[in-house]
């Protein structure tokens, strides 16, 4: 048996395996794989050019887009109930399993059903999903946060939200190309069968998932529990101003895949250019509000995140004077930057700024009020537009952009700079 020596003379120990931390990280970024490429082929503007083929009104598109943000309000509940588990992992399992079941078969709908229940029997589906999904939501944050140590969180999460990122974007650009070879219900199918298999390989994943060990709250009641982030002063000031910010912004962002699918009639292909040149500019986000956060406060970035992503919606007010493909692009670059860092940053502050031992209920929170606010902003914008369709052709184009978009830079100013900017 050969043992190698070091210098000294005494023997070297033999390399081992992977620690078990890196096991995590690396079986943690593998789950995002399948999951990056399910999610992007049914969200965005593959949602909403299906459930324009289902047959929905801009105003039922509007409410389908909210109503995972308002199942957010359910993770108070969940974030209660996951302090009586013994473990975490088979929870986790069946409330992910569930969810991606239930989502996916809504691409069994026009197979099943006549087409006058379409639009209602997606809307049913979708909104149980999110449920489960809410409650998925929660169970996979707190364990996330629990799996990845805090010393690398933040280039962990820079590099997976990068890589994931990269490829949810080839899946966007060939779903694309596959609905403009394939329109209307034939191509939908295609997505669909595409979809079935990376879902419940994400599923199966999950199962391999290690069952990490709770810090649980030092409260066992509920009302002393939630009482706990309500009297924490400094939180509630940041998550009440982020909840009016993302009400605005979500009159008009979610429903830019209307704008372009609809009114502006471009095609999918091109729509997917736009969305995949948005991520590899989000990737680019990544990168740079990460190196930026080494150096400065999570709050302190999350401002500066704001004025950008309040100038991609005034961008569209220059399809008045320039091409409008150029104005697109611009505005979905600008777009990109701003809200890859508005997203990593509000994680890092849900799981690094609030009390580990009661993380789950402050991230229940959070996501309640931020998601009820989000519920309300695409619904409201979806009826404006309903409204508003008899007017000028600009005013449905880049009216509305023009409009939240001046409220942004006014919120931003009047409230942002002294809950984000001068709090201690």
């Amino acid at each position: 048996m050969n043992i190698k020596l070091g210098r000294s003379g005494n023997p070297v120990p033999a390399r081992k395996g992977l620690s078990v931390h890196r096991k995590n990280l690396y079986m943690a970024t593998w789950e995002g794989v399948p999951s990056t490429i399910f999610q992007v082929l049914l969200q965005g503007q593959f949602l909403t050019g299906f459930l324009l083929y289902l047959g929905a009104t801009s105003g039922q598109i509007g409410f389908v887009l909210a109503i995972t943000t308002l199942a957010n309000i359910g993770q108070i509940a969940v974030a209660f109930f996951i302090q009586k588990l013994p473990s975490r992992k088979w929870a986790l399992v069946t409330f992910i399993g569930l969810h991606r079941v239930l989502w996916i078969s809504t691409g069994l709908i026009p197979l099943l059903l006549p087409q006058s229940y379409w639009v209602a029997a997606f809307i049913l589906l979708y909104s149980v999903a999110a449920f489960f999904g809410t409650a998925g939501g929660v169970l996979w944050s707190s364990v996330i946060g629990d799996l990845v140590p805090a010393r690398v969180r933040g280039r962990y999460f820079g590099i997976r939200n990068t890589l994931l990122n990269a490829l949810g974007s080839l899946a966007m650009f060939g779903g694309g190309i596959l609905l403009d070879r394939y329109p209307g219900g034939h191509g939908f199918l295609i997505l669909y069968i595409v979809v079935w298999v990376f879902a419940l390989s994400n599923v199966v994943i999950f199962f391999f998932y290690p069952d990490v060990e709770f810090e649980k709250s030092e409260e066992n009641r509920f009302w002393p529990m939630f009482k706990k982030p309500l009297n924490d002063a400094g939180f509630m000031r940041s998550t009440l101003f982020l909840a009016a910010w993302l009400l605005l912004q979500n009159l008009v962002i979610p429903l830019y895949s209307y704008v372009m699918l609809e009114l502006l009639d471009i095609n999918y292909k091109t729509l997917s250019l736009l969305n995949v040149t948005q991520t590899v500019c989000m990737m680019a986000g990544f990168y740079f509000w990460g190196n930026l956060n080494a150096r400065h406060s999570n709050k302190k970035l999350l401002f500066w995140t704001l004025p950008v992503i309040a100038l991609s919606s005034l961008t569209w007010g220059l399809l008045s004077a320039l091409p409008m493909l150029a104005v697109l692009l611009a505005a979905h670059m600008i777009y990109g930057i701003g809200i890859g860092g508005f997203n990593q940053l509000a994680f890092n502050y849900m799981i690094g700024d609030t009390p580990k031992k009661e993380r789950p209920m402050y991230m229940a929170v959070y996501s309640s009020l931020t998601g009820l606010a989000a519920f309300f902003g695409p619904l409201v914008g979806g009826q404006i537009y309903e409204w508003i369709k008899d007017w000028p052709h600009w005013t449905q184009v880049y009216g509305m952009q023009l409009v939240v978009g001046g409220f942004m830079i006014v919120l931003m100013a009047a409230v942002g700079r002294r809950v984000l900017l001068r709090e201690r």
